[in-house]
């Protein structure tokens, strides 16, 4: 049984995507399709099916999921399962959008362990099942804003990333968490190329880690996470763009001084440490005050909420902070 808590953006039930609707997504999309590849758009959006992970630990049976009465939504219509799935951002398999719906497969996920070090009582190799309590999942429906000003709303299944955190027990000297892509030159042929510093790293504050947004995702629309979207198991971090949100996680480190991540190494003036959500800081290449509605058409748009609309919930971690140095 699913317990679930009220929160401020939840939403009734009137304000789902029928359920007519999602089930004739493909039809729905390949109608769409005479509007060009742009309009699908997103930000970890194969069309490949999902894998699931630690030896078929979820879903198996596939999970039955209302995500009509989500505690964590959104006012807005889910973004249809294909498009969530059917374009993606992953570079470890190429920086074609189409890539990793073409080379995800390549990439092993059975009995997935994940190394954890740093300040922290609990380190070592954890298998999924270890960190995970899939006997207590949660579905959460969140918009999220994608790294050229993208919009999605996916609904993820996974746990508080709080959880997570609270079994592995970090010190007091643990400032910030730090989490590394796994790394696989067999098997993503992305990493043989110098695009970025490999492996993929991202990092949080440790407030911004507990907060109850912060997620842990091993699934979406109550399949197990595909490939291409970072299976087995992923970051959801829905205030901030969506690079924040590391994919196929294999290391966690708790550390006392703040990572330089993978973006930041790339392109410090563009990429900050935080990137929150930010309608009033422009890219240096493009204005970010308002964002494309994946899924909806070429010309749906709408404007960009600060902190992505969790302002209630977030704005609290970065009083006295000047966001526009600290972007």
């Amino acid at each position: 049984m699913i317990t679930r808590k009220s929160a401020p953006w939840q939403l009734p039930i009137e304000a789902a995507t029928p359920e007519h609707l999602f089930f004739n997504r493909r039809k729905i999309i390949k109608a769409a399709g005479v509007l060009g590849v742009g309009a699908l758009a997103g930000c970890n959006p194969s069309s490949g099916e999902a894998q699931t992970a630690s030896g078929g630990a979820y879903p198996a049976p596939e999970a039955d999921l209302d995500f009509s009465e989500s505690a964590y939504t959104v006012n807005d219509d889910l973004t249809s399962y294909d498009a969530v799935t059917g374009y993606n951002n992953f570079y470890e398999f190429g920086t074609g959008k189409d890539d990793p719906a073409r080379y995800a497969d390549e990439m092993t996920v059975t009995d997935w362990k994940v190394t954890v070090d740093g300040r922290a009582n609990n380190t070592g190799e954890f298998a999924l099942t270890d960190l995970v309590d899939y006997g207590a999942l949660e579905e959460r429906v969140y918009r999220l804003r994608c790294v050229e000003a993208w919009s999605m709303v996916v609904p993820w299944v996974g746990v508080p990333l709080s959880d997570v955190i609270a079994k592995l027990e970090p010190t007091d000297e643990a400032k910030y968490v730090k989490f590394e892509t796994y790394l696989n030159p067999e098997e993503m042929r992305g990493v043989r190329r110098n695009v970025l510093d490999w492996p993929y790293v991202e990092g949080l504050r440790m407030d911004e880690a507990m907060n109850e947004l912060a997620f842990v995702a091993v699934g979406v629309y109550g399949k197990a996470l595909p490939k291409q979207n970072g299976a087995p198991v992923r970051i959801v971090v829905p205030w901030k763009y969506g690079f924040k949100s590391a994919k196929s996680i294999a290391r966690i480190s708790f550390i006392s001084d703040q990572p330089r991540t993978a973006w930041q190494k790339a392109q410090a003036n563009e990429y900050g440490f935080y990137s929150n959500v930010n309608p009033t800081v422009s890219h240096p290449r493009w204005s970010q005050a308002s964002e494309r509605i994946i899924g909806a058409g070429p010309f749906a748009r709408r404007d960009t909420e600060m902190f992505n609309g969790y302002e209630d919930q977030v704005a609290h971690l970065y009083e006295g902070m000047d966001l526009s140095e600290n972007f």
